[in-house]
């Protein structure tokens, strides 16, 4: 008997980001290759959460691609993919802001997602 059912991770991610997602307008969302990370694939669903809220929105691994810089992650994907309202040297700035230079050494994953529910969720509050 096979396990079909896709894995579902939770990842936190900060609000402009978050709306963008669940906008469906970025395509691609960058992470450091942490060892958590290191196994994502294709068909894993990604739940991402605004940290301190109960909004939540799924989307679905379409590929994952590993980069040795950020730098050559934006070359490669295409700035808009990842964060369509910024210029590529100021994402560059964010990320790396969000991730200092050991954590970039780690490798940068390049995550294309695909948005399956239509906005954000608020589950109850327990």
């Amino acid at each position: 008997m096979t396990d079909t059912t896709a894995r579902i991770r939770e990842l936190n991610l900060y609000r402009q980001y978050f709306d963008l997602v669940a906008a469906g307008t970025k395509t691609i969302e960058v992470r450091v290759k942490y060892p958590h990370l290191a196994d994502l694939a294709t068909g894993d669903v990604i739940r991402f959460r605004i940290k301190g809220t109960d909004e939540s929105c799924d989307v679905k691994v379409k590929r994952v691609t590993e980069y040795s810089s950020f730098e050559s992650l934006l070359d490669g994907e295409g700035p808009a993919n990842v964060n369509p309202t910024a210029p590529r040297d100021q994402q560059l700035a964010n990320i790396r802001a969000i991730y200092p230079p050991e954590k970039e050494a780690l490798g940068a994953l390049a995550i294309q997602i695909e948005l399956l529910d239509h906005g954000p969720r608020h589950e109850p509050c327990d």
